[in-house]
């Protein structure tokens, strides 16, 4: 079928309750949300040919992680999906081939190469359709949000390690060269800060920052604030209005929603 885009970005919308798929503040959970105007709730697609099936992979527009499934904590003869990191070439809980639902409306459904169709919990039997809505990008970068005051922040603050890396202005980097720092709290701007810091760079505005969802994954830029685990990231560091940033797409989650796009 001719949807999703490689590299487009998209919404899965239910027809029944109007509920996106969601990436939890968590980083790892996976829910359904009313609210579609949020990066938890988009999804980019990474588009890849296995032994000649075409796959689709989706990762979150906010962490950089891909929709996954496991079958831990999920019901017998289920699986839960989650975020996770593709980091291993030959995982297939994050390949997922879209049907068309076969009742006319353009929904597709959505089966997993590891575990089948994505199936309702509560009904066994019973798959679900989804309404793919595309998502046009932004002309311009959005603003990071605002740091909070430290003395309104919850205890204890998360702390983790960041490994980092400079790409080159014409977008090259090297995956084995890599820099380390530990990082406190969540805040995407006092990230920004760090590394700017820790390169040398006297105006943190002078870098836009990649998150990288996994050895494997594509990178995602980085402008929402830290997911609440404690998981190592791994984030590529380019010089903002260089060719390779000027590149990036952001998707913009306020614009009218569009749906059945021939894709």
């Amino acid at each position: 079928m001719h949807r999703f885009p490689d590299g487009a970005h998209v919404r899965l919308r239910t027809r029944i309750e109007g509920a996106y798929v969601y990436a939890n503040e968590d980083g790892y959970g996976v829910s359904m949300s009313p609210h579609g105007a949020s990066l938890n709730a988009v999804w980019a697609v990474h588009r890849l040919v296995r032994r000649g099936t075409s796959y689709v992979l989706l990762h979150g527009a906010a962490y950089g992680r891909y929709l996954s499934v496991t079958r831990d904590d999920a019901p017998r003869g289920h699986g839960r999906v989650v975020q996770r990191l593709y980091d291993d070439p030959r995982r297939r809980d994050v390949l997922w081939v879209a049907v068309e639902d076969g009742d006319m409306t353009g929904d597709v459904v959505m089966r997993n190469r590891r575990y089948g169709p994505w199936r309702r919990y509560e009904h066994p039997d019973e798959t679900i359709s989804w309404m793919v809505e595309a998502i046009p990008p932004r002309q311009d970068p959005p603003e990071l949000p605002p740091v909070v005051p430290r003395h309104v922040l919850p205890q204890p603050v998360s702390r983790r390690s960041i490994q980092y890396g400079r790409a080159t202005d014409q977008e090259g980097f090297n995956p084995l060269v890599w820099s380390t720092l530990w990082f406190d709290g969540q805040f995407v701007s006092n990230l920004r800060r760090d590394i700017a810091n820790a390169l040398g760079e006297h105006d943190e505005l002078n870098v836009t920052l990649c998150v990288r969802g996994g050895s494997q994954g594509r990178l995602t830029p980085l402008v929402t604030d830290l997911p609440g685990d404690e998981q190592a990231m791994e984030i590529v560091v380019f010089t903002t209005g260089s060719q390779a940033a000027a590149e990036l797409v952001y998707p913009d989650v306020d614009a009218q929603q569009q749906q059945d796009l021939d894709f």
